[in-house]
């Protein structure tokens, strides 16, 4: 479903609105093909699935090949979408798709709870780059037990070591 919905984006972009990112809002063009996949195929087709259709396909449209991209639930994709940070995005979909397995809702709680934003507080820059591109990496059995414990609230001074295990 997700790559039926990423292919519709790019038919949308690519073919009816020549590459453009954006429609001409004077054909009205998202109504027009909202209105006519609802008449042929159904209800699913509404003017925001769309909208959102055509949005995942200009954000994930650059990039890895497309068989190599999607791995969540579209569900999951929509959440994504809704996070500004590209560093972030790509930190929740590795953790989320290749370590964890989150639902959506363990997804929403962790996104909810600034798992991110927690570690990029407790690290340094060229670690939450590593994270944000290939997750949290398990060198030692110990890592796999390990969880992050974010003590901001002790105004304790800003330490690289905190984050270290010996």
């Amino acid at each position: 479903m997700v790559l039926t919905y990423y292919e519709m984006g790019r038919m949308i972009v690519e073919e009816e609105q020549n590459g453009k990112d954006r429609a001409d809002y004077g054909k009205k063009l998202l109504v027009i093909l909202s209105n006519k996949l609802t008449q042929d195929f159904g209800k699913v087709f509404s003017e925001t699935t769309i909208k959102q259709m055509r949005s995942f396909y200009i954000k994930y449209a650059k990039g890895q090949t497309v068989s190599d991209k999607f791995k969540l639930s579209w569900s999951h994709y929509l959440k994504l979408m809704r996070i500004d940070d590209e560093k972030e995005i790509n930190f929740y979909e590795i953790v989320e798709s290749s370590k964890n397995n989150w639902s959506l809702r363990e997804l929403q709680r962790q996104y909810d709870t600034a798992l991110y934003t927690r570690l990029s507080l407790s690290r340094n820059q060229d670690e939450i780059f590593e994270l944000s591109t290939k997750g949290q990496i398990l060198e030692k059995p110990k890592d796999a037990i390990k969880d992050p414990y974010i003590l901001e609230f002790l105004g304790l001074p800003d330490e690289k070591s905190y984050s270290k295990m010996n």
